[in-house]
């Protein structure tokens, strides 16, 4: 359980980081990708972290101890 908070809080700090690239990098050019597209890339995949984990702790916590739903 333990891990799955964890890896929610990971996503959070991801799709923070993303958001903040994504709004305040719009005409900063790098030699491969513009850091806004990095940005929107951070930010879907941390909400996708989130979601993923939100479900995995969701279902976990539906469960009996033993296992059966």
């Amino acid at each position: 359980m333990r891990q799955h908070v964890t890896s929610v809080m990971v996503g959070v700090a991801m799709a923070l980081v993303g958001l903040v690239l994504w709004l305040t990098t719009e005409g900063v050019e790098t030699p491969v990708v513009t850091l806004s597209k990095v940005g929107l890339v951070l930010l879907v995949l941390g909400g996708l972290e989130v979601v993923v984990s939100g479900l995995a702790l969701a279902s976990r916590s539906t469960r009996h101890g033993d296992g059966r739903r």
